[in-house]
């Protein structure tokens, strides 16, 4: 990691430390989609990071000797990759050094690298494997990667659905590309026929030409890689043209969005996978869901958890090493384990998750309800 701004952070998180003479401030800076089709995600996103910043404020911790003020800065990237870019450098240029998010792929990989030039520590839940390939330490993915999602929703197609004849539709984004790459190779390893692989892109809303093409190959399934704002129209023309197949997707899917968006063409015809374990099984799973929507006034969504998690992540990692230098917090992290909402954080060299339970969906009455972890 290329720590030759630490200096200046370190300087810049201690001027901000005006909030009290014992107390410094450190920035979170969040970047995610707050506007166009994918806002729903990004505003859970950043609620959740808001809930573990007001409770941190509540209840102070201290650091060398210091009470923390932690003070997010949220930034609408649009889901789009050169926006992401300039977000990016307007966080760090605003002293941001631990970061959660970018949301999509798409955005974070490239982004990344302007926050490894700054000595920036960031938690993502962006999923595409070539993500943590870059070798940017200080990098974690805080949730199961394409290989995992894509990979056990076709092992639950194969083994749970029994299902022979599948086809793939992609977006091109780096997330779709991602997960239906990783869905069409386990699909083949798992004794699948992959009777086609369509492409669309991100803002296509017609897919009358591919379902189509799809229906005279009598697929069972057709696998999504792409986000609900398509994958809800899709399935209503799946309705539409007769397709008796399922819809199965990623974790992008797997959001009460999907069902509204749908409507009743969404049922248990759609089936989605996503990282984590049920929350409602999680221990501390149920508390998180009644203070959110406490707090928010509408239920949790796909990774309000995971962003909460992560700055709670950072916080235990610079109690434990006694400072906010993202340099020490970084090794701690990277070292240690954290027993968040919705999962045990503990990560590999890449940054991945060690161990990453992957959920697999279904809807019901327009929202996302889980079958199985594994």
């Amino acid at each position: 990691m290329n720590f030759k701004h630490i200096a200046g952070a370190v300087a810049l998180l201690g001027m901000a430390g005006a909030a009290g003479a014992q107390d410094m401030v450190v920035k979170i800076g969040h970047s995610g989609p707050l506007s166009g089709a994918q806002a729903f995600s990004g505003k859970d996103n950043e609620n959740g990071a808001r809930l573990a910043v007001e409770e941190l404020n509540a209840k102070p911790i201290t650091v060398a000797g210091r009470k923390i003020k932690f003070e997010l800065l949220s930034e609408d990237d649009q889901g789009d990759p050169k926006s992401g870019v300039a977000v990016a450098q307007k966080l760090v240029d605003a002293g941001v050094r631990y970061v959660v998010g970018p949301y999509n792929s798409g955005v974070a990989i490239p982004a990344s690298r302007t926050y490894h030039d700054a000595g920036a520590l960031v938690a993502t839940v962006a999923t595409n494997p070539k993500l943590t390939q870059q070798g940017y330490q200080g990098l974690f993915r805080v949730n199961a990667s394409d290989t995992q999602l894509g990979s056990k929703m076709a092992l639950y197609a194969a083994n749970a659905l029994h299902l022979k004849n599948v086809a793939v539709i992609d977006d091109r984004t780096a997330f779709g590309q991602g997960v239906a790459e990783e869905f069409k190779k386990q699909a083949k390893a798992s004794g699948m026929t992959v009777a086609g692989h369509e492409f669309t892109n991100d803002k296509a809303f017609d897919f009358t030409s591919i379902l189509t093409k799809l229906k005279a190959k009598k697929v069972e399934a057709i696998f999504f890689g792409g986000y609900a704002p398509q994958g809800a129209p899709m399935v209503r023309q799946m309705k539409q043209l007769g397709i008796n197949a399922r819809l199965l997707g990623g974790d992008t899917i797997c959001t009460a969005e999907m069902g509204k968006l749908a409507g009743d063409a969404a049922g248990e015809n759609v089936l989605c996978s996503q990282g984590g374990a049920i929350l409602d099984k999680a221990a501390s799973g149920p508390a998180f869901k009644a203070k959110y929507k406490q707090r928010f006034k509408q239920d949790a969504d796909v990774y309000a958890a995971s962003y909460y998690d992560a700055v709670q992540l950072y916080a235990q990692a610079m109690q434990k090493v006694n400072s906010t230098d993202p340099l020490k917090v970084g090794v701690a992290v990277a070292a240690g384990s954290y027993q968040g909402v919705a999962g045990t954080y503990a990560f590999d060299t890449h940054g991945d998750m060690k161990q990453s339970p992957v959920t697999i969906f279904t809807f019901r009455h327009g929202q996302p309800v889980p079958l199985t972890s594994y």
